[in-house]
């Protein structure tokens, strides 16, 4: 994309677990056609939003106009694009589930997202995988520019596993630059690992997190993309459901300053937070290698 007080907690001696595991994400007769990850409100949570249920339809979110542009009509990604998915339906389904993501509902209490009035697909020939910007004329018009190479090297790799791959590649892309039209950035001073974070965090509760994706710690917490979005997760585990969301709805009001930024949230500086999460992850993976040896 265009990269457009209160006192310290001590610092925690114990890993900090999840107090539930993450639950189940098989469909159920209310899902949308893309499946999203959607746990139950922990009871470490407090939020203003209105309860939801699992047996009644969620009501959608107001949408933008959303476009389709092709610039390469006879790129060999172009047939692969429309024969691996319904762009029309793609499109509104995946913004409904960012959205939900990001705000709950549309009559939640802090439902305020930016005030994007039109969304554009560009299929295109360029470098990169995707990016995406506000028109010359007008910010709240949104552009997301994807590249058909992308398409068509994940369709030249095909995986036995998963042969709806090149779809769910589509989809996820789709997904992760949609968020990049309805996320806060804290005034233009979040940094661009947070915001990629947060894109990619969406992607991942979508259940779309291509085969490459994988948890490592070894690097800053705010490396972004996949790395920064199992660490914003983490804190979802470990925090409760609509953590995430209420980092989001804090880069509405606030200035990025991470001083205070984290700690305003947990109480908690985010390289405490981040060594919580490295040292759970090790304690994850001490456990399945044990288990691993002891079959």
């Amino acid at each position: 994309m265009t990269f457009y007080e209160q006192t310290p907690a001590p610092k925690p001696t114990t890993i900090l677990d999840p107090p539930v595991s993450r639950p189940s994400d098989a469909p159920s007769t209310t899902q949308t056609p893309i499946p999203i990850h959607n746990p139950p409100t922990t009871d470490n949570t407090t939020s203003n939003d209105p309860p939801t249920t699992t047996t009644t339809t969620p009501k959608p979110f107001p949408l933008p106009t959303l476009r389709l542009e092709n610039r390469h009509l006879t790129h060999p990604a172009s047939p692969l694009f429309f024969t691996s998915i319904n762009p029309a339906t793609v499109l509104s389904d995946s913004l409904q589930n960012v959205l939900r993501l990001l705000y709950h509902t549309p009559s939640s209490h802090n439902f305020t997202p930016p005030p994007t009035r039109s969304i554009t697909l560009i299929l295109r020939d360029m470098d990169g995988v995707a990016y995406t910007t506000g028109t010359d004329l007008d910010h709240d018009h949104k552009e997301i520019h994807f590249n058909l190479n992308h398409i068509s090297n994940v369709a030249s790799h095909p995986s036995p596993t998963n042969p709806a791959r090149v779809r769910d590649e589509i989809v996820g892309v789709i997904t992760h630059e949609l968020v990049h039209c309805y996320q806060w950035d804290a005034k233009h001073t979040c940094p661009g690992g947070l915001i990629e974070g947060i894109a990619d965090w969406v992607r991942l509760n979508c259940d779309l997190s291509p085969p490459h994706w994988k948890k490592e710690v070894d690097g800053a917490w705010d490396r972004g993309y996949q790395h920064t979005a199992y660490f914003l997760q983490y804190l979802e585990d470990i925090f409760g459901n609509g953590t995430v969301r209420r980092l989001n709805e804090h880069l509405r009001h606030h200035k990025y300053h991470e001083d205070s930024f984290w700690e305003e949230q947990f109480g908690l500086g985010v390289e405490e937070l981040y060594e919580g999460y490295v040292q759970h992850h090790k304690e994850e993976e001490r456990k399945k290698k044990k288990t691993q040896d002891d079959l």
